[in-house]
């Protein structure tokens, strides 16, 4: 069987498509274009209704121009809507989150609404059987990816007011600590080198399990790690940044210094009405902590523009806290209701040239952010790993720069950091 996986979404989303992948290839199943599949599934967001709307435009025109192909509707717009993704053209099972795991069923048969499709047994050794996220079928870019992205946990117990999201994810979930330490040494059995931690609800890993765990107990784990493997960090909530997690990535070669922790709005009165449980004021001393630190260190943020109730006078205390702030770079959205939620139901709501307008001002500042960044790194000889075609670089620091010398993908090399997102191979 020919297959293909389409994702939209957050890298939790990118790691639940990398165990649909790993599950498919060791049964026998072929990868290749979604013009060509015999089997195309699409894993969905529903963030914002943009992101809706992609995943019914991809469906569609998949539909058209491989009419035959069986399309499987997965993740969180899919667990959200079923009905109309169901109705969408060639969809033959829609597959809520609760049962994602499962999609590929540990056995020979994988059943579709009209009959079944038999591939053949699962490699024994796959990280896809039993708590495994991810196999040897899957080595480094294998499907297109250089690092490997590791789902630790899922839900969320928080109540933002704007999110989705734990409706469509669930309650928090953590996965034991030691399947993951065993889906750490089988990744870098694979020979994996970079490994990104994620998920939903990151920083509230091992409250669930009542075992001790915590996050700061797993980033110990990784920060004592023997092999020669970076782990980033991925989304973390401001209030789970501890000063424990921040001194252990200042401390440990294993842990790279790149945090991205999400901000929302730099208005005290927004950050309320959305239900973030902080101020403007803490967050910019934990920036500020996590700068005397890391020196060097990426540090993103995520910012929402145009949430109900947003004046002006909101918007500029947020564009000054940005200005101030010693970021790195920035993720836009622009607000978006999304049925069911308490924003949902909150007024008044922003015209959308204001939001548009607000949007590009930010993007702006995230711009300028991100090349006074570059320019602060220039000159530096930096460890970094090679990525794509072995012509660019990922850094520790996540700058990806542009070599002069094509090396293999997956390789540590030392480089120098040039203008304009070069980068000179210095080993």
């Amino acid at each position: 069987m020919k297959y293909a996986v389409v994702t939209f979404g957050c890298r939790v989303n990118q790691a639940d498509s990398l165990v649909i992948e790993d599950g498919l290839r060791s049964r026998g199943a072929v990868p290749v274009s979604p013009e060509e599949a015999d089997l195309v599934i699409v894993n969905t967001c529903s963030v914002t209704a943009s992101a809706d709307q992609a995943a019914r435009q991809t469906v569609r025109r998949i539909a058209r121009v491989n009419p035959d192909v069986r399309v499987v509707v997965t993740g969180c717009y899919a667990t959200r809507q079923p009905d109309d993704v169901a109705a969408l053209p060639n969809v033959v099972r829609v597959v809520p989150n609760s049962d994602k795991d499962d999609l590929v069923i540990r056995n020979r048969v994988w059943f579709f609404a009209d009959g079944a499709e038999t591939l053949e047994k699962p490699n024994p050794v796959s990280f896809g059987d039993g708590d495994g996220p991810c196999g040897h079928s899957l080595a480094p870019g294998a499907a297109g990816r250089t690092a490997l992205t590791l789902r630790v946990q899922t839900g969320c117990d928080d109540v933002c007011s704007y999110c989705i999201i734990p409706r469509t994810r669930g309650a928090g979930r953590s996965r034991p600590l030691p399947a993951l330490v065993a889906d750490v040494r089988r990744a870098v059995e694979a020979g994996y080198k970079e490994i990104a931690i994620t998920g939903v609800h990151l920083g509230s890993y091992g409250r669930d399990l009542n075992d001790g765990s915590s996050l700061t107990v797993l980033v110990r784990t990784l920060a004592d790690w023997k092999d020669d493997v970076l782990f980033r960090i991925s989304s973390l909530e401001p209030m789970d940044c501890s000063p424990e997690i921040v001194d252990m990535v200042a401390a440990s070669a294993r842990l790279a210094p790149h945090l991205h922790l999400p901000l929302q709005h730099g208005s005290d009165a927004m950050l309320h009405a959305m239900r973030r449980p902080y101020t403007s004021s803490y967050y910019r001393r934990l920036i500020e902590r996590i700068r005397t630190a890391l020196p060097d260190a990426a540090i993103g943020s995520d910012i929402i523009v145009g949430f109900p109730g947003e004046g002006d006078s909101h918007f500029d205390d947020m564009r000054r806290v940005l200005e101030e702030l010693p970021l790195t770079h920035l993720h836009v959205f622009p607000y978006s209701d999304r049925p069911g939620t308490d924003a949902s139901r909150m007024f008044p709501k922003v015209d959308g040239r204001a939001v548009r307008e607000r949007g590009r001002v930010v993007r702006e500042i995230g711009e300028r952010m991100a090349r006074r960044f570059k320019a602060s790194q220039a000159g530096r000889t930096l460890r970094a790993l090679t990525v794509d075609d072995g012509q660019s670089v990922v850094t520790g620091n996540y700058l990806k720069l542009r070599l002069d010398a094509r090396k293999m993908r997956n390789e540590w090399v030392d480089v120098r950091v040039g203008d304009e997102g070069q980068a000179t191979v210095m080993n």
